[in-house]
C-alpha cells in the first residue's frame, strides 16, 4: 500500500524533557503549506510544480493564512455546540480541489480496520465520519489532487465490533427526539451561516493507536471511542472541507481525549507542539513538566465548553500596558492571533516605540505594522508578554514574521498580530510556537514550557 500523506496516528515522537514519560498516545501534524506537504505534492503529482506552490515567507503565504483566519471568525455554532472554529485554511484552490482545513491526521477505526484522513478541532468534541451516506462529500481521489487513492466510507454493519450508542446512554445528547430508547442516538452539528452541518447517529467502535513509553518502545493498542456515523453533510461539509470527517478535541464528554481518559488508558489531558514548518505533534494523555507555568481555563457561561484563558496585562518590552486584560480563545486551528481592537491599538502603539526600525508600507502586506529589515540588524525588536493570575507570564517566542519579496528586491518583518471587533482574543498558533502547550483538562488547566521534541520512530501503512 502506498505511504500515506499527513499525519498517521502510528507516527510517533518523543518529547525531550528532563523527567520520565509516561506511556501517551501520539499523532503528528504536518500543515498543508509545509516542507513536507510539498514534497509530497510535487512528487506524487505531475501537474504540480514547485513554483506553484506559494513561496514560504512571502506576501502570498502569509496573506493567504490570515485570509481563512478571518472567514473561520464568521463561522458560527448552533445553541447545543456553541463555539467551533473550523481549521479553515486558503480558499485559492492551488491545486484542483484542495482540503480546506490546517491541520490532519489519518487514524483507522473498526474491526477489520479502516482508514480516515479527518480534520482536527479543538473547538468542538465529536469524531464522525461519512458513513452510509446519504448526502457526504466527493471521496474519490480523482477529486483531490493531493491523494493517490480514494478516501473511505464508515459502515457500521461492515466492523465487526461496532454497535449503536442507544437513545437512553448518558452520551446521547439528543435523547429526547427519539421515539423509542432502543433507537440509535443521532447526531447533529450545525451552524448558523452557510447551511453546514453533519447530521446521522453515534456508534461506538474501536479506534486504534500506537503508543510510546520512555524507552521509545511501541506496541499497538486500540479503544472504545464514540463515532458520528455521518450520514448526511451539507454546506462546507458537502463541499470538501473535511471530506473524510473531523476530530474533536473539545473538553465535552463525547471528544476522543475524554474517551481515552475514560477507557483507562491515558490522563485526561493532551499536549500539542508545533516546528519552524507549522506542523508538530499532539500526544494523548501528556501531563507536561511539573515545573511548567499554567493558567485555569475560564468558563463561558457557567460551563467549559473551549478553551477560554483570561490575560490580565500585557507587556511591551518592559513596559506594562494599563487595561490591557481579555478573554481569549487558545485555538490551535487559527495561524495567527487577534487582539481586541482597544488591547490592539495599545500593542502596536507601543512597539512602535519601542522597535528599531523604519516602519514601512509595503505593497500586499496583510499587516499595517512592517519595517524594512534589509540595510540593518535587528537590534531590538521588544519581546511581547502575556501575564496570567499568579504572575504567570507565557513569553511569545515569534511576535514577528519576516517575509521575504524577491519581486521588490527587500526584506521586511511585520508585527504579526491583528486586531478583532469581539469581545474575545484568539491567541493563535503563531503565539504557541516553541512551546509544549498542555491542555490539562482534569484539572481545567493551559500549561507551557519549552517546547524541543526528536522524532524517534516512523510507521506507515
Amino acid at each position: 500500500m502506498a505511504v500515506r500523506f499527513l499525519v498517521p496516528l502510528l507516527i510517533v515522537y518523543f518529547l525531550v524533557v528532563d523527567a520520565a514519560i509516561a506511556v501517551t498516545f501520539s499523532s503528528k501534524l504536518i500543515h498543508r503549506f509545509s516542507d513536507e506537504a510539498k514534497a509530497f505534492f510535487v512528487s506524487r503529482n505531475s501537474n504540480v510544480s514547485v513554483d506553484s506552490w506559494p513561496k514560504k515567507r512571502s506576501f502570498d503565504y502569509y496573506r493567504l493564512l490570515l485570509g481563512s483566519d478571518l472567514k473561520r471568525q464568521k463561522l458560527k455554532l448552533g445553541a447545543e455546540y456553541q463555539l467551533l472554529f473550523p481549521y479553515l485554511g486558503s480558499q485559492t484552490l492551488f491545486f484542483g480541489n484542495d482540503f480546506d482545513w490546517l491541520h490532519y491526521t489519518w487514524i483507522d477505526i473498526g474491526t477489520p480496520n479502516v482508514s480516515f484522513l479527518v480534520a482536527l478541532d479543538a473547538g468542538s468534541d465529536l469524531l464522525w465520519v461519512p458513513c452510509d451516506c446519504m448526502q457526504c462529500a466527493p471521496l474519490s481521489s480523482s477529486y483531490y489532487d493531493m491523494l493517490d487513492r480514494d478516501l473511505n466510507v464508515y459502515s457500521p454493519s461492515l466492523s465487526s465490533t461496532s454497535k449503536p450508542l442507544s437513545c437512553n446512554d448518558q452520551l446521547c445528547e439528543l435523547g429526547s427526539n427519539c421515539k423509542s430508547s432502543k433507537e440509535p442516538c443521532p447526531y447533529l452539528v450545525s451552524y448558523y451561516s452557510k447551511n453546514t452541518s453533519s447530521s446521522g447517529f453515534l456508534i461506538e467502535d474501536r479506534l486504534h493507536l500506537a503508543s510510546v513509553s520512555e524507552h521509545a518502545s511501541q506496541s499497538s493498542v486500540w479503544a472504545s471511542v464514540i463515532i458520528g456515523c455521518g450520514r448526511k453533510q451539507s454546506g462546507a461539509y458537502l463541499d470538501g472541507a473535511a471530506p473524510d470527517g473531523l476530530m474533536g478535541l473539545g473538553p465535552g464528554d463525547l471528544s476522543i481525549p475524554s474517551l481515552l481518559s475514560k477507557a483507562g488508558l491515558v490522563r485526561n489531558t493532551f499536549s500539542i507542539c508545533f516546528d519552524d514548518n507549522y506542523s508538530g505533534a499532539i500526544f494523548f494523555g501528556d501531563e507536561g513538566l511539573a515545573t511548567q507555568k499554567s493558567t485555569s481555563f475560564v468558563p463561558l457561561e457557567g460551563k467549559f465548553v473551549t478553551y477560554l484563558i483570561e490575560v490580565e496585562s500585557y507587556l511591551v518590552g518592559s513596559s506594562s500596558l494599563k487595561k490591557a486584560g481579555f478573554l481569549a480563545l487558545v485555538d490551535s486551528g487559527t495561524s495567527f492571533t487577534f487582539l481586541p481592537y482597544e488591547i490592539y491599538e495599545k500593542v502596536v502603539v507601543e512597539f512602535d516605540k519601542q522597535v528599531n526600525a523604519t516602519r514601512s508600507t509595503f505593497k500586499g502586506s496583510p499587516w499595517k505594522y512592517c519595517y524594512n529589515s534589509s540595510s540593518q540588524e535587528l537590534l531590538n525588536v521588544p519581546t511581547l508578554t502575556l501575564v496570567f493570575a499568579m504572575n504567570q507570564s507565557f513569553i511569545v517566542h515569534n511576535p514577528i514574521i519576516k517575509l521575504i519579496s524577491g519581486n521588490q528586491g527587500f526584506n521586511v518583518f511585520c508585527l504579526s498580530i491583528q486586531p478583532i471587533h469581539e469581545e474575545f482574543g484568539i491567541i493563535g498558533q503563531n503565539f504557541m510556537r516553541g512551546y509544549r502547550m498542555v491542555f490539562d483538562r482534569e484539572n481545567l488547566k493551559l500549561g507551557w514550557s519549552t517546547s524541543i521534541y526528536v522524532r524517534i520512530q516512523l510507521t506507515v501503512k
